[in-house]
């Protein structure tokens, strides 16, 4: 079977910055943080106490209250993007359309990290007996993409993927190869993460993955800036619809950008350090650019994997120089976690739709916090103010713990 162009026409973001597409783009363009102290819990014992938590999200607006409260906070982000992204698609009524040729792709990084803290306490404290008949399913990382089945009847290709921080590229670059080669018309397809737990900060403390910036914490999501100590959590979820260009045009459906291509490695090295010069990251970005079939040239921005940690940066600056060459250095390359914070497995969905809405309105989003250059990171990061500039072709880079690493190539539609 030849393969069928794949394009979004639908972007779903519940972010620290904006909950909806609009207020998630003015927030980036703004340069906005999205980073305060936790809310969500006591921290008093804690490393860190602070993250970039989503604000005034209220899950009944998309969910039946009673249906909300057996979702984990993971999940009702999850529902709530797709909703947003099924309406921005122009899909709400799914008139004319075959739900058999249309899948759901949504993975979590974790899952229903804050459930099994709960039920895990009520073990220990109650007993076996009282935990909750919905335990299970309110926990498991699948069941998101189950649920916004189940509320369209969407009954094409359903699962979930989970690939620790990469997991919403590699969720909308496996549901671009079902789109790609005839499994499905449409998908809904992203990532979810709810981490901002007990549990999710002190292990990630544990590590000495995260930011202890408590005086600052606006700034302390400061990606490729020689000053960085580490990364900030966040939460959200980022759900894109993508479909076949013919169905898009049969719907007149409006076209924000065309998926070129993908490139999946793994680095085969570490637990969770990246491989040394980013080499899984060089090969994922060489794979997703052959296959969009542009020439690096055409390539004008890189939604980079920029996480604010020492050794992710300066392997994934490295990776990019390794791929370009002298283009690397005429490239625009922004962290928007610098703005969000970490989403872990919702942030490929989440950048996706960054790097999408750059393509489409000619628009880059900063890297704020940028304020000590580093001579190992010494690319165009779009320092701390958004830039006008219109780009044929964009990278959006994700890597996971593990060694998992996805990449999209998205390009700017045309006809």
């Amino acid at each position: 079977m030849s393969k069928r162009r794949v394009v979004i026409t639908g972007l779903g973001a519940i972010t620290p910055i904006g909950i909806g597409v609009d207020a998630f783009w003015e927030g980036l363009k703004q340069g906005v943080s999205g980073a305060g102290p936790i809310t969500l819990f006591d921290v008093t014992n804690h490393e860190t106490k602070f993250a970039c938590e989503v604000k005034g999200f209220d899950a009944t607006k998309w969910i039946d209250a009673r249906e909300a409260r057996r979702y984990d906070r993971y999940c009702s982000f999850a529902v709530a993007a797709a909703e947003l992204a099924i309406e921005h698609a122009g899909l709400s009524n799914w008139e004319g359309i075959n739900r058999e040729r249309v899948g759901v792709v949504v993975g979590s990084g974790i899952g229903g990290l804050g459930v099994f803290e709960e039920q895990s306490k009520i073990l220990f404290d109650r007993g076996p007996r009282r935990l909750s008949p919905f335990f299970i399913p309110m926990m498991i990382s699948d069941i998101a993409a189950g649920i916004i089945s189940i509320r369209h009847s969407l009954k094409g290709i359903n699962f979930a993927v989970t690939s620790a921080c990469a997991t919403g590229t590699h969720a909308i670059g496996i549901a671009y190869r079902h789109v790609l080669f005839g499994d499905a018309d449409i998908v809904i397809c992203g990532g979810a993460e709810a981490a901002v737990t007990p549990v999710g900060v002190g292990g990630f403390n544990s590590m000495k993955a995260l930011s202890t910036r408590n005086d600052d914490p606006t700034h302390a999501s400061r990606p490729f800036d020689k000053d960085r100590d580490g990364f900030v959590m966040g939460e959200g979820s980022g759900i894109v619809v993508i479909e076949t260009l013919e169905s898009a045009k049969q719907r007149g459906a409006k076209i924000y950008a065309e998926i070129a291509g993908l490139g999946f490695t793994g680095d085969a090295h570490h637990l969770t350090a990246p491989a040394p010069e980013g080499d899984g990251a060089r090969r994922a970005m060489e794979a997703a650019i052959a296959e969009s079939g542009l020439p690096k040239t055409a390539f004008g921005y890189i939604n980079a994997h920029g996480t604010s940690t020492d050794y992710n940066d300066k392997f994934e600056t490295m990776a990019i120089k390794n791929v370009f060459g002298e283009h690397a250095y005429k490239l625009a390359v922004s962290s928007t976690k610098s703005m969000t914070g970490h989403l872990l497995g919702a942030a490929g969905g989440v950048e996706t739709i960054a790097a999408t809405l750059a393509v489409a309105n000619g628009i880059l989003p900063p890297t704020i916090n940028y304020t000590t250059p580093d001579p190992e990171c010494d690319l165009d990061y779009v320092p701390n103010v958004a830039r006008e500039k219109v780009v044929e072709a964009a990278l959006s880079n994700t890597f996971g713990f593990g060694g998992h690493n996805a990449v999209l190539a998205i390009k700017r539609f045309v006809e």
